[in-house]
């Protein structure tokens, strides 16, 4: 088991702020914008989707990585800590999933178009 973590992730992409981006994927990234970042996170979820439907194992973990990174990358971009993604999760935990969905269809200004 590994002692590397999220949290560890989103230290080291705030870090990259102060690299090069030619020494640095990170730094290129957070150069190019958020819609670059959410391009390659969409193509990572992607590429994700089709590993689970495959079946293959390797590839989904690979996959899955690069998109808690570029998911990272994206929060980063638009000032929103993995802590407030955290805290959204905590807040829903107090009911099923079901309920949550419905409580945010219920509220226009939350509502999933």
């Amino acid at each position: 088991m590994t002692g590397f973590t999220l949290d560890d992730l989103e230290k080291i992409i705030d870090s990259r702020v102060h690299a090069s981006a030619s020494a640095s994927y990170t730094k290129s990234l957070l150069d190019a914008g958020p819609a670059r970042a959410a391009k390659k996170l969409g193509e990572e979820a992607v590429e994700t989707v089709i590993a689970a439907v495959e079946g293959d194992v390797e590839a989904l973990t690979r996959e899955s990585a690069d998109l808690l990174y570029h998911l990272l990358v994206v929060l980063h971009q638009r000032g929103i800590s993995l802590a407030d993604v955290c805290a959204e999760l905590e807040h829903r935990t107090g009911r099923s999933g079901h309920a949550e969905k419905a409580a945010r269809q219920a509220d226009p200004a939350t509502a999933e178009e």
